[in-house]
């Protein structure tokens, strides 16, 4: 019989070994402690001789059931789950990295995880070096100097630029690094790092993976060698996944290979009108032929995302007249659910940082960040247009 597709193990991976009680749906455990009779069969459990559960901060069967499901699509030999995306970046950063060691990455990554690179890991004698995002050979120089870990994040939230991982992958194994790769906007239907090279690959399962918007949580996925280093400082520090956001998560990844192809057919139909647009300046998608990613996104994506940016004449004033106006959006620091998400990164994905620190990333004021939903395109497309026709004409004069 042939592997399944992805839209089938989306659908059955990971849980058929939780089931229980004739069960088609795995269960909520929210046990904290699980219980043993037998004192030798404890200890085995305990110290990991034999496969169970013994406290919730550590394991749990609902929890196990996200972690075997996320491994499944990512093609990965282990995984391990965070309450959070910033507890997976987080723990995993903090694991492998150790006071007089060299990280490299991007310059616009997500606003939590530069944070983490500009301000943390400093404090802690560890050298930051972030490169221009898609300037491939200033990296390969900095990895040619060494390095311990080379995080990417592709495409990048919020202006979804593009990175080659097969190339960056190759670069960092003869530097002798671990490769890190974000993949919460492209998920595992469109993009699977670890076939392309990368160590090990991280989600906010809070965005597509979920899709609803109901659940926080977070993965890592990878070797089990360096996914059990992780899974133990996790367990220790305590960023643990809880039992229901699991269950609310394996729920929503069961729709998940229908969610992105609809997200990204609706992202490239909006993506193509907003081009049309005459107050806005800069359209910011990988599925157009003009973005500067586009050639390396065509090899390894098998679809350019359900995300997408653009920037407006008129900037933060704009912004504040345009947003309010549409019906079909929600505005809120969310991304990579089932409704269509918008918001400008000064009050999403970089509002931790300043409008100096967002302009040296490349981030305009004026920029909007696009979530597209499953609605249908014709309706998210009169919204667009009744939003842009309601602007007041000062806003096209004095920009």
């Amino acid at each position: 019989m042939r592997e399944p597709k992805m839209g089938t193990r989306a659908i059955w991976a990971g849980e058929k070994e939780q089931l229980a009680f004739g069960a088609t749906q795995v269960p909520v455990v929210h046990s904290v402690s699980f219980g043993y009779d037998d004192m030798d069969e404890w200890y085995d459990v305990a110290t990991g001789k034999k496969e169970g559960h013994i406290y919730g901060r550590n394991t749990n069967p609902t929890v196990q059931a996200f972690e075997d499901k996320i491994k499944n699509l990512e093609g990965a030999e282990a995984a391990t789950s965070f309450s959070t995306g910033m507890a997976a970046i987080s723990n995993t950063l903090a694991t492998l990295l150790f006071p007089g060691d060299r990280v490299i990455s991007i310059k616009d990554t997500y606003g939590g995880t530069n944070k983490i690179f500009t301000e943390f890991l400093p404090k802690q004698n560890i050298d930051v070096v972030l490169c221009d995002t898609g300037d491939h050979q200033a990296i390969e120089k900095e990895l040619s100097k060494g390095c311990k870990v080379l995080y990417l994040e592709t495409p990048t939230n919020p202006t979804v630029k593009i990175t080659d991982i097969k190339r960056m992958a190759e670069a960092g194994k003869k530097a002798g690094a671990i490769v890190i790769v974000d993949n919460t906007f492209a998920t595992p239907i469109n993009q699977n790092p670890l076939a392309l090279g990368a160590d090990l690959v991280i989600h906010s399962a809070t965005k597509f993976l979920g899709g609803h918007a109901d659940a926080l949580g977070g993965s890592v996925c990878g070797s089990k060698e360096l996914v059990d280093s992780i899974y133990h400082y996790r367990e220790i520090n305590g960023a643990t996944l809880d039992p229901m956001s699991a269950y609310l998560l394996l729920r929503g990844m069961k729709t998940l290979k229908l969610r992105i192809e609809k997200q990204c057919e609706n992202a490239m139909a909006v993506a193509r009108y907003l081009k049309s647009v005459d107050i806005v300046e800069s359209v910011f998608y990988p599925g157009l032929e003009d973005h500067p990613g586009h050639e390396i996104a065509m090899k390894q994506m098998n679809d350019f995302g359900g995300m997408l940016s653009f920037s407006v004449r008129g900037g933060v004033d704009t912004v504040r007249h345009l947003l309010p106006k549409l019906k079909y959006a929600n505005r809120a620091a969310n991304l990579g659910s089932v409704e269509t998400i918008v918001g400008p990164s000064r009050t999403t994905s970089h509002v931790e940082c300043t409008p100096e620190e967002r302009a040296a990333m490349g981030i305009p004021e004026g920029l909007i960040r696009y979530s597209a939903g499953i609605e249908d395109i014709e309706d998210l497309i009169d919204d667009l247009e009744q939003a842009f026709q309601s602007l007041p004409e000062s806003l096209f004069v004095n920009s």
